[in-house]
């Protein structure tokens, strides 16, 4: 399954926007989250800035963006107001702790962020 054109993308993101609000996603529906996530990522980024390859940092905006998640909220995931701002600007790198974190809370693989 590949997303092709703004029209595929939205219905993606459509599918991405009932799993997020489901609660106890089973395994596959996990897998299939973490999935269109992953192509529609890569889909804007080719359509939307042709040349730019996704960064754990551009994947963190587009999940933050996608479920509405304000920097607050991150500071009980990954530490203080200074850290997240600091990753949200793209001033520092995530750890791998924070991968991981980050991983859990958005419920895909904490790989996207290293």
């Amino acid at each position: 399954m590949l997303i092709r054109d703004e029209e595929e993308n939205e219905k993606a993101l459509a599918i991405v926007e009932e799993l997020m609000h489901r609660r106890n996603r089973s395994l596959e529906e996990n897998e299939l989250y973490d999935l269109l996530i992953t192509l529609i990522e890569k889909f804007e980024q080719e359509y939307y800035s042709p040349g730019k390859a996704s960064t754990p940092h551009s994947m963190l905006l587009f999940l933050m963006e996608q479920q509405n998640i304000q920097q607050s909220a991150l500071v009980d995931i990954i530490g203080s107001n200074d850290i997240v701002s600091q990753i949200v600007d793209g001033k520092q790198e995530i750890t791998k702790e924070q991968a991981k974190a980050l991983g859990k809370f958005f419920h895909v693989d904490p790989s996207l962020f290293m």
